[in-house]
């Protein structure tokens, strides 16, 4: 099956990655129907929540919760983002079928991100990426700050690549590559994709787009005319990292499923479905 029928495949972050930096408490229970609603939209897999400190991360500090909540489909993967092996271990109690680390191509975001060097981070998932393997579960790993870095600015594409070569030595891992304060231009995908494309066939990357500048979908059609046909998105374009200032929603997955159609590249998605539940969380969330 070449790249073009696959079409795109869409992990939803909106529930993990749009939530966690909300100052309002979300309750369980509305956390619990976004998930269902998302899951009968047909997503192959969502971003449930992350089993992190509750003092680092109060907002999924109810991870746990919403796993034992929600009611699953067959045809979707349920996540979740772990900093530790007793973050795998949490994940796994919960009935979590893939978990995702995180490292960064900046070492300032790096070390306030995880209060770790990139070095550190990649020794931590030694460990994690074992226990993963060992209890079944896929494994992601996110390189955030791809294109640029809230402190020490534009990111070297072959600084990217080095990490990206470094996590490949751990194990089987999906890599994932953060746009994370969204500062990328359709340009910065073709570095990008340039660097590490020799060491992740195109079609198996993830690309991770925030629209700071409303630039996002044009990044993201250009990475499709490229081969790219994974993508994160969340739901109502919710999200911003509490760890990168300036930083606001992820690329919405209205936007990201209009474009798939307008490429002919399907989804499986039922794109009515989302821009309802897209009304109903801003609904939830005052927006």
């Amino acid at each position: 099956m070449s790249s073009e029928d696959a079409g795109v495949v869409i992990t939803e972050v909106g529930p993990r990655d749009g939530l966690q930096n909300e100052h309002r408490a979300i309750p369980t229970a509305q956390k619990i129907e976004l998930v269902d609603r998302l899951s009968r939209a047909g997503f192959p897999e969502i971003e449930v929540s992350a089993f992190v400190r509750p003092d680092v991360v109060p907002q999924l500090s109810d991870a746990a919760a919403v796993f034992a909540g929600i009611e699953r489909c067959p045809n979707t993967v349920y996540s979740a983002l772990v900093p530790n092996e007793q973050g795998v271990i949490r994940a796994v109690d919960a009935g979590a079928q893939k978990v995702s680390v995180f490292t960064a191509a900046s070492e300032t975001f790096s070390q306030k991100n995880t209060n770790a060097t990139i070095d550190e981070t990649i020794e931590r998932f030694k460990p994690v990426v074992q226990r993963a393997g060992a209890e079944g579960l896929s494994i992601r790993a996110y390189v955030s700050c791809a294109v640029a870095c809230p402190y020490e600015g534009p990111t070297d594409s072959d600084a990217v690549a080095c990490v990206v070569e470094r996590l490949l030595s751990l194990g089987p891992v999906e890599i994932d590559l953060g746009d994370t304060i969204g500062a990328a231009t359709p340009d910065d995908i073709d570095r990008l994709l340039a660097s590490v494309g020799p060491l992740v066939a195109t079609e198996l990357l993830v690309l991770h787009l925030h629209d700071t500048r409303g630039v996002a979908v044009s990044c993201a059609r250009r990475a499709m005319e490229l081969g790219v046909r994974r993508f994160d998105a969340a739901v109502g374009g919710l999200g911003g990292c509490p760890f990168a200032p300036g930083a606001p929603g992820n690329l919405a997955t209205e936007s990201l499923l209009t474009l798939s159609d307008s490429m002919g590249l399907h989804t499986g998605i039922d794109a009515e479905a989302v821009a309802g539940i897209g009304q109903w969380v801003r609904g939830v969330l005052a927006r």
